[in-house]
């Protein structure tokens, strides 16, 4: 028997444990459909925050109906090496023992890398368990494994033999704490407070001056030239003219480009190649040099002089100190710009000229943008929105910037011949390897990332798993990586695999805290999700999660919705314990017959339940599959169907009581079974009471439809129109629940069945004519007549009526008082004026319908 209080901790417990062992997940049956899913893999920088409870609450959603719909369902369970992320984690350790990764050396660091790697991934499989999510362990796979970095090599080595990878030097995103380049969209962009200095330079060997503006006086030091618009009649004349540089004294030559703004500003650029992707531009154009300025910390250079040394932003302030001592400082002026921050490690990024390896990324997104027109060969996303934002940035691409000077991460795979200089970039290390030595730097993350959907299944080998899971069916991520993976998976499954990595991609939004704001550490407004386990339950988690979350768009994280899943649980946990305290030894289940108007009423309440809930979580709507459920189980099963059997549990007839509970458990198994996958510990809990500890509803079918009445069903609805007007009439009139009254009911015939069933819910007894005094209350094609006397005392009625009637007479005079002062409406808001004018209208209305009521009271 289910405890007689519902406790989330005590059903969960030891759940999980046991689907794994018995092998519940596991992927294989070929005589099913398959259905694979893919989501983010977890990074193993620590444990998993709110976003990823999202995730994976809505893929084990996906994956556990699948199941129940009879597809043979594979989810991968994995984890991410997350490069950048890690190493800082990891040095971050060593700090706190006094010593550097420079000091361990590159093998003894990545062991300690390995370590933290086991360390996490424990912690994270520990909160998967918590979470309850239906992966095939099996299959697990990490990003650095063997496998992966086979199949991270091979496309290495493919896209340089045809000359989609090349090395060159570029200005790219630099991250001067974790000192490694970033691609373009590891790049966050956030607006800030800064100013604009303007300095004036003097040309050579002439007093004339002009002023210059930037906002970043620390890269003056690696300045190569002046540059106007040759096209600008102000500024043109400074052409081939010479001017020198206010911060160190340079000469700088001036020269006509029009990639300069006619009117913008002062109309005049300082040029800084190594440290501005425009100015670079401008330096290939005209075959000037680069010089760079700073160091790899985003310290000063030797080309700073005495500030050689100095963080980049003390630079600054002594530049513009000594600008100001020597006369050449113009102003300052406040300014809010778009500054680009490390997306892992937050500090403002350094445009920066750097050697980097690059993939061409114009050839491989136009093989999926070719594909994405048509409908056989599209990734089909839900909401449909998130396609524009997809191909939009595909068709705006920029090559795509891979190396990374870390040491965790997939080491590239090119070596370089000590003597020749000579490339070797195969699949094979080099034979003689005293001979060669191997790059340094290691690939973006997101180069085997975006590889997940087939490298997880064997890939380059043409697995079993790749010839039956290929492309996988869904994937679900929030839109805030569509760039990061979403599109990478992309070119890269089109590019390698020539299909689709899946087939569907549904897009959810974030979670933001109960204010609407992002959750950040530097808001110290994150929620664990393990908390939210430990004090509601798993279940009421994944509950708010799924049926709160409207694809593609944002949700507060709610308290008060937290608490009403737990409540949506507990009601069903009642519910069940009353069907199933009604068994006794002399049961046992049958298919129940459907006889009786109650029973056809719920099956076909229950069949378009089922219809619907299907059919939304098909088309991936799941929180109006789920408030489609809770509406049924709450409305329809709980507070209807449960009261009509009540009377039918305590019949002495062992035949109708056996009779209700087959329909009542039939019901009750169907609700369980729609529920499962987003409450599947609870779920499994009421299901294994019913059918023994050793039976589970993991493997259990979705329910199908079952033939019923519904005309006979049609009863119930006008029997509950009945019961609802009947308790607002009551409420109204200050009657108790309890009393009887007796009502003539036009348009209807109820049977006996019925009129025991509306007794015992309302106390109404069923007349067949009353000639008194009466009150009338209309239902659907007919109308309750009721003794007039007894609903109403005509003479307190009355006296009720004529007190409400002067309040709002008074009412009405303050109202029309006020508006037709001019003084008021001259001087009073537009929205107080609309205000008061809505209130007089609410108290006319009342006023009249009130006269009305007395009118009908004193005939």
């Amino acid at each position: 028997m289910l405890e007689s209080k519902y406790d989330a901790k005590q059903v969960e417990e030891g759940k999980y444990s046991k689907w794994i062992e018995k092998g519940y997940f596991e992927c294989g049956d070929m005589s099913k459909k398959p259905y694979c899913i893919v989501i983010p893999p977890p990074n193993v920088t620590g444990k998993l925050h709110l976003g990823h409870a999202m995730d994976n609450t809505i893929q084990d959603l996906l994956a556990r109906y699948n199941r129940l719909k009879g597809y043979d369902v594979l989810w991968v369970p994995g984890m991410d090496h997350a490069g950048i992320a890690t190493q800082a984690k990891v040095d971050e350790r060593l700090k706190k023992e006094g010593i550097s990764r420079y000091d361990l050396g590159r093998e003894k660091f990545l062991e300690r890398a390995w370590d933290w790697k086991k360390e996490y991934s424990d912690f994270i499989r520990n909160q998967w368990a918590k979470l309850g999510i239906s992966v095939d362990y099996r299959k697990e796979r990490f990003t650095l494994d063997e496998g992966l970095s086979r199949a991270v090599r091979e496309v290495f080595v493919r896209y340089y033999k045809e000359g989609l990878i090349y090395q060159g030097q570029r200005v790219i995103n630099w991250d001067p704490a974790a000192k490694t380049a970033l691609s373009n969209i590891e790049v966050i962009h956030k607006d800030v407070e800064g100013l604009m200095y303007y300095f004036q330079y003097h040309l050579v060997d002439s007093d004339e001056t002009f002023t210059v503006a930037t906002t970043r006086p620390e890269t003056m030091y690696g300045d190569v030239c002046i540059v106007v618009n040759p096209k600008d009649e102000k500024t043109n004349y400074l052409i081939g003219k010479k001017c020198i540089n206010p911060a160190n004294g340079d000469i700088l030559p001036i020269i006509g480009d029009e990639y300069i703004e006619i009117g913008f500003g002062t109309g005049i650029m300082k040029c800084t190649p190594a440290h501005d992707p425009n100015d670079y531009q401008i330096a290939l154009r005209h075959h000037l040099e680069m010089p760079i300025c700073m160091n790899e910390d985003g310290t000063m250079n030797e080309l700073a002089g005495e500030f050689k040394g100095l963080d980049r932003y003390d630079c600054r302030e002594k530049t513009i100190e000594k600008i100001k001592s020597e006369g050449n400082f113009v102003k300052a002026e406040k300014i809010t710009h778009a500054v680009g921050h490390s997306e892992r490690t937050g500090v403002m990024v350094e445009p920066y000229l750097s050697k980097q390896w690059f993939v061409k990324m114009k050839p491989l997104a136009k093989e999926v943008l070719d594909n994405q027109e048509k409908e056989e060969t599209k990734i089909n996303f839900y909401p449909k929105r998130f396609e524009k934002t997809f191909t939009g940035w595909l068709e705006d691409i920029e090559d795509w910037c891979i190396s990374r000077q870390l040491w965790w991460g997939h080491r590239i795979p090119v070596w370089y011949h000590k003597e020749t200089g000579e490339i070797w970039c195969e699949m094979e290390d080099p034979k003689d390897p005293e001979n060669w030595v191997q790059d340094e730097d290691v690939l973006d993350t997101w180069f085997s990332s975006a590889l997940w959907p087939f490298s997880t299944l064997g890939w380059p080998d043409n697995t079993e798993d790749m010839k039956r899971y290929f492309p996988t069916s869904c994937m679900v991520t929030g839109y805030d990586i569509i760039f990061f993976w979403v599109a990478r998976m992309a070119f890269s499954a089109r590019h390698f695999c020539n299909n689709v990595p899946f087939k569907d991609c549904l897009i959810h939004g974030l979670i933001r805290d109960e204010k609407g704001r992002k959750m950040s550490k530097s808001l110290g407004n994150g929620i664990d999700p393990i908390d939210l386990i430990d004090k509601y339950g798993c279940d009421s988690m994944r509950l708010f999660l799924s049926t709160n979350s409207t694809p593609g768009l944002d949700m507060n994280f709610s308290t008060e919705k937290m608490e009403a899943g737990w409540n949506f649980i507990n009601k069903l946990w009642n519910a069940s314990r009353y069907v199933l305290m009604n068994i006794d030894e002399t049961y046992s289940y049958k298919k129940p017959e459907i006889k009786s108007e109650i029973d056809h009423w719920i099956i076909t309440k229950l069949n378009k339940t089922i219809t619907q809930v299907t059919k939304n979580l098909d088309k991936y709507e799941l929180a109006i599959a789920g408030n489609e459920i809770e509406d049924f189980v709450w409305n329809d099963f709980c507070s209807s169907y449960i009261e009509f059997t009540k009377p039918l549990l305590m019949s002495e007839d062992i035949n109708v009581k056996h009779e209700a509970l087959n329909t009542l458990i039939y019901v009750l198994e169907a609700i369980l079974k729609l529920l499962h996958p987003f409450i599947p510990f609870v779920t499994e809990e009421i299901y294994q009471e019913i059918h023994g500890k050793e039976a589970t509803i993991c493997t259990e079918n979705w329910p199908e439809i079952m033939n019923a009445d519904e005309a006979k069903a049609n009863e119930i609805e006008i029997l509950l129109e009945v019961i609802k007007e009947t308790r607002e009439l009551k409420t109204i009139n200050n009657i108790k629940p309890s009393k009887e009254l007796n009502v003539q009911i036009e348009g209807y015939d109820f049977n006996d069945e019925l009129k025991a069933i509306l007794y015992k819910m309302t106390k109404l007894v069923i007349v067949d004519e009353i000639n008194d005094e009466t009150l009338i209350r209309p239902i659907t094609n007919g109308k309750l007549i009721f003794r007039l006397n007894e609903v109403v005392d005509k003479e307190a009625e009355l006296k009720k009526i004529d007190e409400e009637i002067r309040r709002l007479e008074g009412e009405i005079e303050r109202g029309n008082r006020m508006l037709s002062n001019p003084g008021f409406v001259a001087k009073a808001p537009e929205a107080k004026i609309n205000e008061e004018k809505a209130k007089l209208k609410k108290y006319q209305d009342s006023y009249e319908a009130l006269k009305i009521k007395k009118e009908e009271l004193s005939k």
